[in-house]
């Protein structure tokens, strides 16, 4: 599957499980770790993982299968799609490790239009 496809699905996983600050960059210009990071904060630790979940039942449904997981008992899951990683925080999490500031000469993803065509499938 398309990492734009990736995206679209794991931004709406989270946007339905009430993710909260999600963004999504495009981070290929900038390194080769991956194509598109998907960035959210999650409202407390079992969100966290409920969040993570969802991302990945939703996108196994579409036969895509994550590579690896980091942090399943942290406040910070990674998931690793290859070419797009998802990362979930709690808030306090997500301030510290300031991924929005690390890259921000990242593009961002309008994800309005996302959510939007997924809502009209």
């Amino acid at each position: 599957m398309e990492s734009q496809n990736i995206v679209k699905l794991a931004s709406n996983a989270l946007n339905n499980k009430k993710a909260k600050q999600l963004k999504a960059l495009k981070i290929d210009d900038l390194t080769t770790l991956a194509d598109y990071f998907v960035i959210a904060t999650a409202t407390s630790s079992t969100h966290v993982r409920a969040l993570a979940d969802e991302v990945e039942e939703k996108l196994e449904e579409q036969g895509v299968k994550v590579h690896h997981i980091e942090g399943r008992s942290t406040g910070w899951i990674i998931l690793d799609y290859t070419s797009v990683i998802v990362h979930i925080f709690t808030p306090d999490q997500r301030e510290f490790y300031n991924l929005d500031n690390m890259w921000s000469e990242a593009t961002e993803i309008d994800l309005s239009t996302i959510l939007n065509e997924a809502e009209g499938d």
